[in-house]
């Protein structure tokens, strides 16, 4: 109880220092004002819903009394940070064996192999510069290829899921009934896709971040409480720990921003055309370059080759157990160093210099002091190879935070994992997002912007 009382008047100081912000309250009335933002936030809050009650929706024929906090399903979950990554993303209803268990993370797998033959099959390179065409087709072939991902995915899940609870299936585990399961998870999955995409179009922000986002932030209060839990019921715990705690988060969550945001702006001037008696061109413009343009690929590939170490436990057991502990110093190191390895190669997918010096070639532009042609390629190539490097480190950095952070100051895993890796990157980059949408339809209506001087920038 008394955990519950401290988490309750943290909640209502907060409360009251934003309701003293005059121009925080200023700001939220006016987004309300306008009819069409107010529709597409109240459009966005009720589809959230649905999926988040859909998320304890248990599969037909699992008994549910037998899942949640203490179950072997759940300390699998706890023990493997790939199994982890996956329950974090579906927003807990991978845990609770429901309808949405497999989330999204399917859609993400078949986008990423789509943007992998994008580099390699030139038929796909010729589809992916045919404008919305192409990227309609584009959009079929990731559905397509996802239902596949999910036929693969789908009986796996339900197999281990037997595995560790034979117990919670009410009919056993027959082949019609892992065909019956697998197509419900099927149609939890595009359910959940249908829905992000009907936020993008009549929402604000786009649907399957969101959706991903909210699933995270679902898990804060229960992590929350639990940390206060653990700091007062102990004899070494003190809520100035707590306080603390939270001061350093919100550092964190500033220097994400402040990295997240970066960006090296590349000045391009187009040359001048007089067609008649008008002048076109002249103006001098800029490529943003982002310094973390793999955003949280990286680490989410990082972390799904880190369990690989695991299938060798009965062949090396002393080389599984070095990689058992997440806090340890092998598998920090390891999970560092493929990090900042996926991130240059992540961005060298992304990133297509000679399709950047093709297109200024093709609009009449180039950079100051550098020749079109292949010296643009290279110029480009080199400064994307430079501030790559500083960003794959901080990617590092931020997935060996949560480690840290328990090993450091003890913070209980579930709370840890808000200070790095994928939940940190996705709710700061999601919100930004958000943010930078909202404030555009303030802007257009001509009302003030969410900041006192500057507006959000986003993502990019």
């Amino acid at each position: 109880m008394k955990s519950y009382l401290y988490v309750g008047i943290l909640v209502l100081v907060i409360i009251a220092l934003l309701a003293t912000n005059k121009k925080l309250v200023e700001t939220l009335k006016n987004i309300f004002k306008i009819e069409d933002l107010r529709r597409r936030i109240g459009y966005t809050a009720l589809l959230i819903l649905i999926y988040r009650l859909g998320c304890y929706v248990v599969i037909p024929g699992i008994n549910p009394n037998l899942l949640g906090e203490g179950s072997a399903l759940a300390n699998q979950m706890d023990s493997n940070s790939l199994l982890g990554l996956l329950n974090v993303f579906s927003g807990g209803a991978f845990a609770n064996a429901a309808i949405f268990a497999l989330g999204v993370m399917p859609y993400i797998t078949a986008s990423i192999i789509i943007q992998l033959l994008g580099m390699m099959v030139p038929a796909v390179q010729k589809l992916m510069k045919e404008g919305e065409s192409g990227r309609r087709k584009m959009n079929q072939w990731t559905r397509l290829l996802t239902i596949g991902v999910l036929l693969l995915q789908g009986p796996t899940y339900v197999a281990n899921l037997y595995h560790q609870m034979p117990q919670a299936f009410v009919y056993g585990n027959s082949f019609g009934f892992t065909a019956y399961a697998t197509v419900i998870l099927i149609a939890g999955t595009m359910f959940i896709m249908w829905l992000g995409e009907k936020i993008t179009d009549k929402g604000i922000g786009n649907g399957v971040s969101l959706i991903i986002m909210i699933g995270i932030v679902a898990r804060l209060p229960h992590a929350l409480l639990a940390e206060f839990s653990a700091r007062l019921n102990t004899s070494t715990g003190s809520l100035i720990m707590v306080i603390l705690e939270l001061v350093l988060l919100f550092l964190v969550f500033m220097a994400t921003i402040a990295v997240v945001q970066a960006v090296r702006k590349v000045p391009v001037q187009y040359a001048k055309r007089i067609i008649g008696n008008k002048q076109y061109g002249g103006v001098r413009q800029y490529i943003p370059l982002k310094m973390n343009a793999a955003n949280v690929m990286p680490i989410i590939f990082a972390q799904a080759l880190m369990f690989i170490p695991m299938l060798f436990v009965n062949v090396a057991p002393k080389f599984a157990g070095a990689f058992a502990d997440m806090t340890g110093v092998w598998y920090n190191l390891t999970l560092a160093v493929l990090v900042i390895a996926f991130t240059y190669f992540y961005t060298a997918i992304i990133i297509n210099p000679q399709q950047m010096a093709d297109d200024m070639k093709r609009n009449g532009g180039f950079i100051p002091g550098v020749k079109p042609g292949k010296a643009t390629v290279t110029y480009i190539d080199n400064i994307m190879t430079r501030i790559t490097l500083p960003g794959s480190i901080f990617l590092a950095i931020v997935a060996i935070l949560p480690a840290l952070a328990m090993k450091l100051l003890g913070v209980q895993q579930a709370f840890a994992y808000f200070y790095g890796g994928t939940s940190l990157l996705i709710m700061v980059g999601v919100i930004l997002d958000t943010l930078q949408q909202i404030e555009s339809h303030l802007l257009n209506r001509h009302y003030d912007g969410l900041m006192k001087t500057g507006r959000i920038q986003g993502r990019h």
